[in-house]
């Protein structure tokens, strides 16, 4: 059995995808964890204003489950405000990005797996 706790490993500092700010990143699991195709595990915490900036991904599907707090998510050329309890499904080939517009942290989980 694996197990992490995200309050307890140790954060990473840093930009993501080129966003705005610092986000703490703590990945919890990485590829050679799984058995599968699941290729991370995180839980990350934006302050307000910082964002993950939009990027696109190759065949892989990237899941976004929003924790706390509130912030804009781009989908392409969609965008939609997200709230704690949302989860995204960012598609194969699919561009994306997440914008902490409100004034608190945003605490998100995410997940990839690819084909």
């Amino acid at each position: 059995m694996k197990t992490a706790n995200f309050y307890e490993k140790e954060p990473k500092f840093t930009t993501s995808h080129s966003g705005k700010g610092i986000v703490r990143d703590v990945v919890l699991f990485n590829e050679n964890d799984f058995q599968t195709n699941l290729r991370f595990f995180r839980y990350m915490v934006l302050p307000s204003g910082s964002s993950i900036g939009f990027h696109k991904h190759g065949d892989n599907e990237e899941i976004y489950v929003i924790l706390d707090g509130n912030g804009i998510m781009k989908v392409n050329d969609d965008e939609i405000e997200v709230k704690p309890g949302d989860v995204i499904v960012n598609q194969p080939f699919d561009s994306h990005g997440l914008v902490n517009n409100s004034e608190g942290d945003l605490k998100i989980l995410v997940f990839e797996v690819t084909k």
